[in-house]
C-alpha cells in the first residue's frame, strides 16, 4: 500500500509547483492589440446640402476623437436616397488634399465625393484664416456639372 502524503507535504508540493509555474511566465510582456477599428459614423441624406451637412457633423462626430472623417463608402438605397459612411482618422493620417486650396472657394464638381473632397478644402482654408466654419451654396451648370462656392462665415 502506498502510504498518502501527509497535509503538510500536499501544501509544499502545491506551493513549489506555484513557484516553478510563477518563474516560466514572464510577468515584463504587455497585452499585444490584436484588433481596432477607427470609430465610424454614417448618415442617410438626400442632394448636395444634406450631404454638406452630413459632413459636417461626421466632423462635429469625430472632433472628440481629435480625428477628421474620411469617406469609406457612398450607396444608393432601393428608395432613392443615398448613405454615406464617415471614418474618423487622425488628421495626420489623412491623404493629401486632391484638389488645390482655392481661395475663392468655388468648385466645379461631378460626384458626391468630389464635393465632400471640395468641402473638406473649403473647410482647411476657412480654419487657416481664422474660420473653423464654412457656408455653402450649389448650383447646377448647363454642362451637367454642379459649382458649390463656400464662405468663410465669422465665428
Amino acid at each position: 500500500m502506498i502510504p498518502m502524503p501527509s497535509r503538510s507535504q500536499m501544501c509544499k508540493s502545491s506551493i513549489a509547483a506555484l513557484l516553478i509555474l510563477s518563474g516560466c511566465a514572464s510577468p515584463n510582456i504587455p497585452p499585444q492589440q490584436v484588433q481596432a477599428s477607427n470609430p465610424s459614423v454614417t448618415y442617410n441624406y438626400r442632394g448636395d446640402q444634406e450631404l454638406l451637412q452630413a459632413n459636417v457633423n461626421a466632423m462635429n462626430f469625430c472632433s472628440p476623437y481629435h480625428a477628421s472623417p474620411r469617406t469609406t463608402s457612398i450607396t444608393t438605397q432601393q428608395d432613392g436616397t443615398k448613405n454615406v459612411v464617415f471614418e474618423c482618422v487622425a488628421v495626420g493620417n489623412l491623404p493629401p488634399q486632391q484638389l488645390a486650396l482655392n481661395s475663392n472657394l468655388t468648385y466645379n464638381y461631378r460626384s458626391d465625393q468630389e464635393l465632400l473632397d471640395a468641402s473638406r478644402n473649403a473647410e482647411v482654408y476657412c480654419m487657416n484664416s481664422g474660420s473653423p466654419r464654412t457656408i455653402s451654396t450649389v448650383s447646377n451648370n448647363p454642362d451637367g456639372t454642379r459649382t458649390v462656392t463656400f464662405q468663410c462665415a465669422p465665428r
